[in-house]
């Protein structure tokens, strides 16, 4: 951010130093660098996929095991970095916890900030009073060429992202830091001008009579609102606003710092305003795409889309405020896992959400689960509501559009065993990458397919699954309860085939221990009447008839009933209660191996009590079935996340995956939770435990 031009053309001759524009490209040589790391390790990663599918195939009893001694020295290297990065300090404090960054993420922008600032300050005397503006010309010319790099890990689709498998939303955080680091480079280079004029009360006269300093604080100034503006709790308050906000901010910052910088720098400048229009049309396209029925002729022919629009979606009323959206025969593809970015014009007008797609490609249909908050998510629920109870099955459905997807995580079907964890909705992240190890195990049943480079996802590395899911209550249940149980079904019928394989699941209830006793009561067939004056309706259960007889039931009676519904009661609720619908949130992390033991006390009382048949009761008849699989234990509480993480990591023949989807507090917990093991088992540090691969998502913006 120069003030004289000369001045800079003087400085680019001497003969000890770079001329002032090397030192942007320095500074792109480091991050080229970085990325380049990224990049291999991205490599090495999916060629490890592809190896450990294809021993799987040759008949290998460990394929996620590493054999060779580079295998072994990778593996072991990666253990070190995984557990030193993924460790964050914790200070307990009174009424919470204070987590601080984890140890990867504050090492990579202290290295970033150190860069700038051995860039900014390299080969110039600093305590010379005559020499500040040369300091500070340097600082501006640093600042400006971190431009290029702001905005591109701020696209949805950037070079960063491809090269190194790492998505958008993950990048995210090195986006607000390295708009940070630049916010403290630009600071240095006001600040040394102002250093230099400070001795001559010179300050208010340059900023009165020069262009060029004026300006100069003006893009300062927006950089601060910027920055400001993207914390946390002021981005979360109104996201809309923000992003609309933000985007016009960038737009005003990139004018003043057009306008206060000599031209050789406008091509930092320009390369940045080249990324965003290289995005925004990117994504223009796809989107055109995803949503004119044009380009789906055979979709339209067969007259499964029906107008201009490609993408009609259903809304539908769940428990907990919760909306289903349901498109039907979607125009893109997708892999399990990944988002897309939905809009509703006609119910939430200029609003564009991300919802993570909770089915999967086989499933025929495109489905999100969404929390109503506020805004166009409770506009939705809103209008899920109303369209329910209209009895035109017209009126449910509205064209939508779709942008995406987005999204990006290593396979897992190349580990041995996969533990997945779920808070409440986050089951909408777990249960398709779930279902799609289900598939691989599939697959692997029939060994004669082969692969291609295009096509390799076939069969599947991993024996082992375990899957936990953390809900309040048993309503919150509906949304993946079928899909679960066929799950079950399906993998029962697999292992007369794959002995090999196995797959636990299981539900916390934490606010709803009613629950839990009467699906404990179902499962033992005990039948307690109770009085009818006293019941009071808990919930409506709707069950799909798995039986293969029909014996018990008339012709008439089967074609008239699909699905099997059964009124959940309980007989007197619990007073004093903290939960939705008078029930007790139970916050007693239960050990499933003595879950007898574990005393589960609510949290409203200071009294400790156990549940007892007397208490709550069930009516029971012997058509009755539950309304999860029999296979799927329930308890009451929060689980003990280390020691269902260690059991599974105990028993692993190979490398390991930790998926956890969910509250922040819970992703929090489990990543700690993942380095203390790592650390407390020795991983690959000639212990024999095997490596452990952490994914988190969480929920937030």
């Amino acid at each position: 951010m120069s003030h004289n031009h000369d001045s800079m053309g003087s400085m680019g001759s001497t003969a000890e130093l770079p001329a002032l524009t090397e030192f942007p490209k320095f500074y792109y040589a480091v991050v080229g660098c970085a990325v380049a790391v990224a990049t291999l390790v991205n490599i090495h990663t999916y060629v490890l996929y592809r190896q450990r599918l294809s021993t799987a195939r040759a008949g290998a009893q460990t394929p996620a095991k590493p054999k060779s001694w580079f295998s072994l020295w990778n593996a072991t290297l990666f253990a070190l970095t995984r557990e030193a990065s993924n460790f964050s300090v914790r200070i307990p404090l009174k009424t919470r916890m204070l987590r601080l960054p984890t140890v990867g993420r504050t090492s990579l922008i202290v290295a970033n900030a150190i860069v700038l600032v051995v860039l900014c300050l390299y080969g110039l005397d600093l305590n010379n009073q005559f020499t500040r503006e040369d300091v500070g010309y340097r600082c501006g010319v640093v600042t400006v060429g971190q431009l290029p790099l702001i905005f591109l890990l701020a696209s949805k689709n950037n070079l960063i992202g491809y090269l190194s498998g790492v998505s958008y939303e993950r990048l995210n955080w090195l986006h607000r830091w390295c708009a940070r680091c630049m916010l403290l480079t630009a600071t240095m280079h006001m600040g040394w001008f102002f250093s230099a004029w400070a001795p001559y009360n010179y300050i208010g006269v340059q900023l009165r009579e020069n262009e060029l300093a004026w300006r100069g604080l003006a893009a300062w100034c927006v950089l601060v609102w910027i920055v400001f503006s993207s914390m946390t709790p002021i981005r979360s308050w109104c996201y809309e606003l923000f992003v609309l906000q933000h985007i016009a901010s960038f737009a005003l910052f990139l004018y003043f710092v057009y306008i206060h910088t000599p031209a050789e720098l406008h091509i930092y400048v320009w390369i940045a305003i080249g990324v965003v229009s290289y995005d925004r049309v990117l994504r223009a396209l796809r989107f055109v795409y995803a949503n004119i029925s044009l380009f789906h002729r055979v979709q339209k022919k067969e007259g499964r889309m029906q107008g201009v629009w490609a993408c009609e979606a259903e809304f539908i009323p769940l428990p907990h405020d919760t909306t289903r959206i349901v498109i039907r025969d979607p125009s893109i593809g997708w892999t399990p896992g990944q988002h897309v970015f939905l809009s509703c014009q006609s119910i939430a007008p200029l609003q564009n959400h991300p919802f993570t797609i909770a089915s999967i490609p086989q499933d025929g249909v495109m489905e999100f689960f969404v929390k109503a908050q506020r805004g166009g998510t409770r506009r939705f629920f809103s209008y899920a509501q109303k369209a329910h109870s209209s009895l035109e099955a017209a009126s449910r459905t509205k064209p939508v559009t779709i942008e995406g997807p987005y999204g990006t995580l290593r396979l897992l079907r190349q580990f041995d065993s996969v533990i997945f964890l779920a808070g409440s909705t986050g089951a909408t992240f777990t249960v398709p990458l779930l279902r799609d190890i289900l598939q691989g195990w599939q697959q692997n049943l029939n060994p004669s397919k082969h692969t291609s480079f295009l096509h390799p996802h076939i069969g599947a590395v991993t024996r082992h699954v375990r899957f936990v899911w953390v809900v309040k209550s048993r309503r919150q249940l509906g949304m993946f309860s079928e899909k679960l149980s066929t799950v079950c079904a399906d993998f029962q019928a697999l292992q007369d085939t794959l002995r090999y394989i196995k797959l636990e699941l299981t539900v916390y209830v934490t606010c709803d221990e009613a629950f839990t006793e009467e699906h404990k009561s179902l499962l033992s067939g005990v039948t307690v009447l109770k009085p009818m004056e006293k019941t009071s309706e808990h919930g409506v259960v709707e069950l799909r008839n798995r039986s293969s007889s029909s014996s018990s039931l008339s012709e008439g009676e089967t074609e008239k009933k699909a699905h099997e519904t059964h009124i959940l009661q309980e007989l007197t609720p619990p007073r004093n209660t903290c939960g939705q619908n008078n029930t007790c949130c139970c916050r007693t992390p239960i050990d499933e191996i003595t879950p007898a033991e574990t005393t589960a006390p609510c949290c409203c009382h200071k009294e400790t009590r156990s549940p007892s048949p007397s208490t709550k009761t069930t009516s029971l008849s012997s058509q009755q079935k539950t309304f999860l699989h029999p296979s799927i234990q329930v308890y009451s509480g929060r689980p003990k996340t280390r020691d269902i993480i260690r059991r599974s990591l105990e028993q692993a023949l190979g490398e390991s995956a930790v998926v956890v989807c969910g509250p922040q507090g819970l992703v929090a917990d489990v990543k700690h939770d993942v380095c203390l093991l790592s650390d407390e088992r020795a991983v690959h540090k000639g212990t024999g435990a095997q490596g452990v691969y952490l994914h988190t998502e969480s929920f937030g913006w």
